[in-house]
C-alpha cells in the first residue's frame, strides 16, 4: 500500500471503495511494483528508514511494517540492524514478494483501519510507509498502531496533505493532549514521487509513544 500516481494500478487503488478492490489492484500489481517505483524514483521508504534510524535505537525489536508491500524497507532495516521485523499488508500478491526477499519474521495479511489481532504494546517500533493517504487508509488507522506500539516507542509514517488537512492534524494534536504520544518530529512536505507530475505533497511524522494507551 504506497503513495504517489505513477500508473493507472495505484490511480485505480486511490478510487477504490473498499478493502478488497485494494487488495485485488495490489494483487495484480505485485510483479512490477518494485521496478515502477525505482522509476518514479519513489522517496517514501529511504525518509521512513532514516527517521527511524534517527529515534529508534538499532538493535530495537521486534518492528511491524505496517503496509509493507513488496518490502521495501524490510530489507534496508535487516541491513541497518533492526533484526526483527514482521509485515502487515493487505495484498497477499505483495507479501508474497515480501516473502521470497527473506527479512521478514512473521506476514500478516491484515487490514489498517479496523481492530488488528496484537497485544498492547506488542512492538517497539512501526513503520508505515505511503499507506496514509488517498483510497487507502485514514485517520482511523492510526489509534490501532499507537495501542500496540509499546510505551517509548516510536511510530514513523507518512502523510498525504490531502489527508492532513482533513483531520489528520487535529487528530494529532488531540492524541498529543492526551499523553498518548508526542510529536518528535516533523518534515516539511515534499514529493513522493519526483519524477511524476502533479504528485501531492506528503509529510513524514515520527510519534513516540506515551504511558496512555488506545483502545484495550
Amino acid at each position: 500500500m504506497k503513495d504517489g500516481k505513477h500508473n493507472s494500478a495505484l490511480g485505480a487503488a486511490y478510487a477504490a471503495t473498499r478493502p478488497d478492490e485494494v487488495a485485488a489492484i495490489y494483487d495484480s500489481w505485485a510483479e512490477t511494483y518494485d521496478a515502477d517505483m525505482s522509476a518514479a524514483g519513489y522517496r517514501h521508504p529511504t525518509i521512513c528508514l532514516a527517521l527511524l534510524a534517527r529515534h529508534l535505537p538499532r538493535g530495537a525489536e521486534p518492528l511491524l511494517d505496517a503496509g509493507a508491500g513488496t518490502g521495501l524497507i524490510g530489507e534496508w532495516l535487516a541491513i541497518t540492524g533492526y533484526p526483527q521485523v514482521e509485515a502487515l499488508d493487505i495484498s497477499q500478491g505483495m507479501l508474497d514478494k515480501a516473502a521470497a526477499k527473506g527479512v521478514y519474521a512473521a506476514l500478516h495479511r491484515l487490514a489498517l483501519g479496523g481492530a488488528l489481532p496484537f497485544a498492547n504494546g506488542a512492538y517497539a517500533g512501526i513503520v508505515s510507509a505511503g499507506v496514509f493517504t488517498s483510497g487507502h487508509v485514514g485517520i482511523e488507522g492510526l489509534d490501532e498502531l499507537i495501542r500496540i506500539c509499546r510505551p517509548g516507542g516510536v511510530i514513523v509514517l507518512t502523510v498525504k496533505n490531502t489527508l492532513w488537512q482533513a483531520g489528520f492534524d487535529d487528530r494529532i494534536a488531540e492524541l498529543e493532549a492526551q499523553g498518548a504520544i508526542t510529536r518528535v518530529e516533523e518534515t516539511r512536505p515534499y514529493a513522493s514521487m519526483p519524477g511524476e507530475a502533479d504528485t501531492v505533497p506528503s509529510r513524514g511524522l515520527v510519534l513516540r509513544v506515551g504511558k496512555v494507551q488506545q483502545g484495550s
